[in-house]
């Protein structure tokens, strides 16, 4: 099925760049793996490395940054870590901030960077599961 079709929801609520770069990962990862979780796996790392999740939805990196947002995305196939996703933990503090005030959280100005990483992979988990209902 064309990526463009099995879109997540996620990524329906994101700009059109972030919507054509995961679809065409998909639609390249089904050609070559079929159909089923690994493509999307493979769609998610490739929007990992040009957007951000924030809140229910993804959005460009700061600047335009592009790359591996967190240790995961970097690792090469079959090695684990743990994911931030789609926090990007390359970001600067002052941009984990600035998210995190879009956010909402409170305390963000007391907390170190890895604090603000799990604090937004947290508020995205919250803001995506109120999105579904």
């Amino acid at each position: 099925m064309p990526g463009r079709e099995v879109l997540p929801e996620p990524v329906r609520r994101s700009d059109a760049k972030a919507q054509r770069t995961w679809s065409k990962a998909h639609d390249s990862a089904v050609e070559q793996y079929g159909e089923g979780e690994r493509a999307h796996r493979v769609a998610f790392g490739a929007l990992k490395h040009t957007h951000e999740k924030v809140g229910d939805h993804w959005q460009p990196k700061e600047h335009g940054r592009k790359g591996p947002s967190d240790e995961q995305a970097r690792l090469p196939r079959g090695v684990s870590d743990k994911s931030a996703e789609g926090v990007d933990t390359q970001a600067t503090k002052h941009h984990l901030q600035e998210v995190a005030r879009e956010l909402h959280i409170e305390g963000r100005s007391r907390m170190n960077k890895g604090e603000l990483v799990d604090a937004i992979r947290k508020a995205n988990a919250r803001a995506t599961a109120e999105a579904r209902r």
